[in-house]
């Protein structure tokens, strides 16, 4: 399996921020965290409210806990509340299940980790982390 490299995840930052500067989203948080959930990058830009770094990584936590998408984790959460609960308790970080982020698979599809963001709506926290992952070269999965 491929390891996300940091130049990589530089770049999937670089990449979402630049997605939020030319469609006027809102000041973002956004964590990278590699397929062991290990924080790769993290950034919040000036202006994020207090807790959108918090957020940004428990959607990302809960995408790699489960090994899905943040679209799917929101469908589990909906479907199973408790648990989801129960996960949330037990994989040692924060799990918020809503969509705006995306697992990151290299080009042999192999799972090499997953972008969170937060600050906007979830459907622009989510465009923002496609934006990202493809100007790396990489696959996004959303689980949409």
């Amino acid at each position: 399996m491929t390891a996300l490299s940091l130049d990589q995840a530089s770049v999937i930052v670089d990449g979402a921020l630049k997605y939020a500067r030319e469609n006027g989203l809102k000041p973002l948080a956004i964590a990278v965290l590699d397929a062991r959930g290990a924080q790769k990058f993290f950034l919040a830009q000036d202006g994020t409210s207090l807790k959108r770094g918090e957020i940004a990584l428990g959607k990302a936590n809960g995408a790699i806990a489960l090994g899905v998408g943040p679209r799917t984790l929101n469908k589990m959460a909906l479907e199973r509340p408790h648990f989801i609960n129960g996960v949330a308790l037990s994989v040692g970080g924060p799990v918020v299940p809503v969509p705006g982020g995306a697992l990151i698979r290299d080009p042999g599809g192999n799972l090499i980790g997953v972008v969170g963001i937060s600050g906007d709506t979830s459907d622009n926290d989510e465009a923002a982390a496609l934006a990202g992952i493809a100007a790396a070269g990489l696959t996004a999965e959303t689980g949409g």
